[in-house]
């Protein structure tokens, strides 16, 4: 079947993306999201390891030594670890622990204090920035639907992002949190790219229209899954220790495949759903 004959039979399409926005809405709201030490305080620390020890006699040491049981291995191989432990932790006492067993290489501690002020500006950052986007949004088409659908479609971009992050246990950490706000400024790019195309053009039909800028914008999706998708290969088997960058890819990649629904089936869409209903 061409895709212009798809495209024709356009409106059951809306429903996909709506309902992949629900059932994510869904897995924030009843299974939540794991925050990252920058947001909920904790100590990330690397090892290199001085004599032979497995992933489990790693973890009860430190388990044992400091009297806690959020000990998290985040890597392991026979030379270095990468351990995440729950609560602020002293150098100096986790150093006496880990003697004769690792030499610590970094090591980073963040107190309930500043993990609570760090997520207050996550969550001002977030608005602030959909709040901006949304003005820019209706002054540059100051039309009411088309501005509506772009800003539907970012907000569906964010919400099955974070229902990603959710399914696949990805932490909101200010990495993550990064990569949301760029989801914000690629969802924008694209649907703007599309409504321009569609609303303001006059050659050839909608469909054309539609299909020139749908060819545009699939290539700069694949473009940035690709290069997302290299560097979470990368970070996640020879750079174990580089965490920020393998979340940041992570949530792209589930962001950019959201916004292909999200623009090309729900944006555009609405669009032809506007245009074709005789009020334009």
């Amino acid at each position: 079947m061409k895709i212009e004959k798809i495209m024709e039979s356009y409106k059951p399409l809306i429903a996909i993306p709506v309902i992949i926005t629900i059932i994510a809405l869904a897995l924030v709201a009843f299974h939540g999201l794991d925050q990252g030490i920058d947001l909920k305080g904790g100590t990330i620390t690397t090892l290199t390891l001085e004599k032979p020890i497995d992933q489990t006699q790693l973890q009860s040491l430190i388990s044992g030594g400091l009297n806690t049981t959020e000990v998290t291995i985040n890597s392991f191989n026979s030379t270095t670890a990468t351990v995440t432990i729950g609560g602020a932790t002293d150098v100096i006492t986790f150093a006496k622990l880990m003697n004769g067993t690792a030499t610590i290489e970094s090591f980073r501690s963040i107190g309930p204090v500043l993990s609570a002020q760090a997520l207050t500006q996550v969550y001002w950052a977030l608005a602030i920035a959909f709040i901006f986007m949304s003005i820019t949004v209706f002054i540059i088409f100051r039309n009411f639907v088309p501005s509506i659908a772009v800003i539907l479609a970012a907000l569906s971009d964010i919400i099955i992002a974070a229902g990603g992050m959710s399914l696949f246990g990805i932490p909101l950490s200010l990495a993550s949190v990064g990569a949301l706000l760029l989801l914000i400024g690629y969802s924008v790019d694209t649907d703007i790219l599309l409504t321009t195309r569609v609303l303001k053009r006059r050659e050839g039909s909608i469909t054309d229209r539609a299909l020139k800028a749908m060819k545009t914008g699939l290539t700069m999706a694949a473009a940035a899954i690709g290069a997302m998708a290299a560097l979470f290969v990368v970070t996640v088997f020879f750079i174990p220790s580089a965490q920020a960058l393998s979340q940041i890819a992570a949530v792209l990649i589930i962001g950019l495949v959201a916004d292909i629904l999200a623009t090309w089936l729900m944006n555009l869409g609405i669009l032809r759903w506007y245009m074709e209903s005789g009020r334009r």
